[in-house]
C-alpha cells in the first residue's frame, strides 16, 4: 500500500503533498465552523448566552478529544473579570470648531475604559500632536515637553512615514521600521501616552490606508458594548475620553481652525515639530451604562511525558468570541475566528492521536481560546498577568485568527516578519514541502499587535503568527490578494461573515500543518525560540530567560540540601 501512495504524491505539486499529508482535517475544520458561526452561537459576544453556548461546546470538544483540563483547578476555564460598558456621547465643538455638527457614531466615535458613568472634558483645548509619539530610541519627540494636561489631542494615525534619503519613494527602514508599524503606530499606544501626558481626550483622525480599515470598522467596532478588564480603581488611571473623527469631518475641523490638514501632516513629519494648539475646545458628554461580566478563557492541557521537560509549555491560541449580534443581525465570525477555533481543535486532535500511538510530547501543551479578542486582546492579556503555568517556562506561542479559505497556496506570510526565529523555524518546515514564507503583505497595517499572541511577545514570549499565502495554485496570479481584499471590504466584522460556498479548507489544513510541524518540533526538542537583536521584546524575553535560569539554579540547590539531609 506504501508504493501506490509514494508514486501518486509525487505526481501531486508540493503544496498540495503539504495538504495530502497534513494530520489536520479540512472536512473537520469546515464542521466545527459551521457549528461555531450558526445562530445557536448568537455570534460569540462574551458575558452572552453565546458565550454560554461557546464554552460549553470548546469544554465538550476537549474533553471529547481526551486533553486534561487545562487549568490546574481541574476545569476547561479560567474565570476573567471583565465590565462590559455602552456607551452614548455627544461632541459639541466650540470656538472654530462651532459650526461643525458631529453625529455618534457615523462622524465620530467616543468612548471610555473608565468605569464611570458619566464623563466630560467640557471646555478642553484642542491640540494637534502630530503622531503622537514619543520614542527616544528614533529620536522622536511629538510633544517637546509642551503641557497638555485637561486638553483633547487630535493625533494622526500610523507612524511617522520618513523616506530613506538613500532610496527615493521608500522609507527609511531604521525609523519606525520603515514599511511596518511599531507599536507607537496603534492606536491604543496613543491613547495610552495621551493619558501618561495627562490629557483629558485624545481624537485619532481616521485615515483608511494607514489604519488599514474603513470607517466602517470603527464605527461597527464602538457602536456595540465594549469590554474592559475589571480593576480595583475602576481603571482611574486610563484615558477619560478616547475617540475618533472620520478623516473628511477631521479636514473641515482643522480648515475652520486656520489649519490645513495635509500641510500639517508634512509638519508632522519633521522631528522639530512643535504641538499645534487651536482656537477650539471639545466638550465631550459621555453616558455609560455598566455591568460586571464574568467572562471566561477555555483551556485544555496534553502534558509533556519527560519528567524533565513537561513543566516547559508551548501555547496554541485563538480567541473564540465576535461580535455578537447587534440590529437584529448575527455577526456569526466565521472566519474571524470560528475557523481559527476549529484549527485550534483540530490541532489538539492531532497531538493527542500522535501522543496514544506513543509519540507523546516532551513538553507539556495548553490549547487556550481566549475571549475578548475583539474588544482589546483581553483574554489573551489576562491570562499573561495570571498565567496557569509560569511564563519564564512557556517556550513560545503560536496564534491562529482568520485562517486561508481559499485553497492551496504555495506561500505563507508571517506577521511580524524578522521579530523572532520562529520564522527560521516555520521556513525549515515549509521548503520541504515547496512552500514558500514571506512578509505580510500590509506591515503597515499592524497586524502584529491586533490579535491574541501580541500580548505574549510584549511579556518576551516568542510567538508565531501566519496569515494565509496569495499565490493560489491553479488560479489566475493575483487572484489570492483579490480574494483577501474583498474580504476586509465585505465580510470583516460584518453579518457577512459567513461560511462561503466557495471555501476551500485544503490550504487551512495545510497551514495548520505546518504549525503543527513547528510546535512538534518545539515540542520534541530542548530549543528556546529567541527574539531578534533589534526587536523591542528581546529585553523583555532575556529577563524570562534570568528568571528561569535563577528558577532553576534554586530548584538544584533544594534537592542537593536534600540528598545532604539525607
Amino acid at each position: 500500500m506504501r508504493k501506490p501512495l509514494a508514486m501518486a504524491l509525487t505526481l501531486l505539486p508540493l503544496a498540495a503533498v503539504a495538504a495530502e499529508t497534513s494530520p489536520i482535517r479540512p472536512e473537520a475544520l469546515l464542521a466545527y465552523t459551521q457549528v461555531l458561526s450558526s445562530d445557536a452561537f448568537a455570534g460569540r459576544a462574551p458575558g452572552t448566552a453565546g458565550e454560554t453556548a461557546t464554552v460549553n461546546y470548546l469544554t465538550e470538544q476537549f474533553r471529547a478529544l481526551g486533553l486534561a483540563p487545562g487549568n490546574p483547578d481541574g476545569s476547561y476555564v479560567q474565570q476573567v473579570p471583565l465590565a462590559g460598558i455602552s456607551t452614548h456621547s455627544t461632541l459639541n465643538l466650540g470656538g472654530c470648531g462651532k459650526d461643525l455638527q458631529l453625529r455618534e457614531p457615523v462622524d465620530y466615535v467616543a468612548g471610555s475604559t473608565q468605569l464611570r458613568e458619566q464623563l466630560s472634558t467640557a471646555g478642553s483645548q484642542l491640540v494637534f500632536v502630530g503622531y503622537g509619539i514619543e520614542a527616544p530610541e528614533y529620536g522622536w519627540d511629538d510633544y517637546k515637553g509642551v503641557d497638555v494636561r485637561g486638553k483633547v489631542l487630535l493625533m494622526l494615525i500610523g507612524d511617522p512615514p520618513l523616506p530613506d534619503p538613500k532610496r527615493p519613494g521608500q522609507l527609511d527602514p531604521k525609523q519606525f521600521k520603515g514599511r511596518a508599524m511599531t507599536y507607537y503606530g496603534r492606536w491604543t499606544y496613543k491613547y495610552e501616552i495621551a493619558a501618561a501626558k495627562g490629557a483629558a481626550g485624545a481624537i485619532i483622525l481616521h485615515e483608511t490606508e494607514p489604519a488599514g480599515y474603513g470607517w466602517f470598522v470603527v464605527m461597527n467596532g464602538w457602536n456595540r458594548e465594549r469590554y474592559v478588564v475589571r480593576s480595583e480603581d475602576g481603571n482611574a488611571g486610563e484615558l477619560a475620553v478616547r475617540s475618533w473623527l472620520r478623516l473628511d469631518h477631521a479636514q473641515t475641523l482643522l480648515k475652520a481652525c486656520g489649519q490645513d490638514f495635509e500641510t500639517l501632516k508634512q509638519r508632522a513629519l519633521r522631528r522639530d515639530f512643535q504641538p499645534v494648539p487651536l482656537a477650539g475646545e471639545a466638550d465631550f458628554r459621555l453616558q455609560q451604562q455598566l455591568r460586571q461580566v464574568q467572562s471566561q478563557n477555555v483551556v485544555a492541557r496534553l502534558e509533556g511525558s519527560d519528567p524533565q521537560r513537561k513543566s516547559e509549555t508551548l501555547v496554541y491560541s485563538a480567541h473564540w468570541d465576535h461580535l455578537g449580534a447587534q440590529g437584529g443581525q448575527v455577526y456569526a465570525g466565521a472566519a474571524d475566528n470560528a475557523l481559527g477555533v476549529a484549527g485550534l481543535l483540530e490541532l489538539a486532535r492531532a497531538y493527542k492521536a500522535a501522543a496514544d500511538a506513543g509519540h507523546a510530547p516532551k513538553r507539556s501543551l495548553l490549547f487556550l481560546a481566549p475571549t475578548a479578542e475583539e474588544s482589546g486582546l483581553l483574554g489573551a492579556r489576562y491570562y499573561v498577568q495570571h498565567p496557569l503555568y509560569p511564563l519564564a517556562s512557556t517556550v513560545a506561542d503560536i496564534n491562529m485568527d482568520i485562517v486561508s479559505r481559499f485553497g492551496l497556496t504555495r506561500d505563507i506570510g508571517v506577521v511580524g516578519f524578522g521579530q523572532s526565529d520562529m520564522d527560521e523555524r516555520l521556513r525549515k518546515v515549509a521548503k520541504p514541502l515547496g512552500r514558500t514564507v514571506v512578509e505580510e503583505d500590509a506591515p503597515q497595517n499592524g497586524m502584529y499587535y491586533r490579535a491574541d499572541h501580541f500580548e505574549f511577545a510584549r511579556v518576551g514570549i516568542p510567538v508565531l503568527y501566519t496569515n494565509a499565502g496569495v499565490e493560489l495554485i491553479g488560479r489566475p496570479k493575483g487572484t489570492g490578494r483579490k480574494l483577501a481584499e474583498a474580504y476586509i471590504a465585505n465580510d470583516y466584522h460584518k453579518p457577512t461573515d459567513q461560511v462561503k460556498p466557495d471555501w476551500d479548507l485544503r490550504g487551512a489544513a495545510a497551514d495548520l500543518g505546518l504549525l503543527y510541524q513547528v510546535g512538534r518540533r518545539l515540542v520534541d526538542g530542548g530549543e528556546v525560540p529567541r527574539f531578534a537583536a533589534d526587536s523591542e521584546f528581546k529585553a523583555k524575553q532575556d529577563a524570562l530567560l534570568q528568571q528561569s535560569a535563577t528558577a532553576g539554579k534554586q530548584q538544584q540547590h533544594g534537592a542537593a540540601a536534600g540528598k545532604q539531609d539525607k
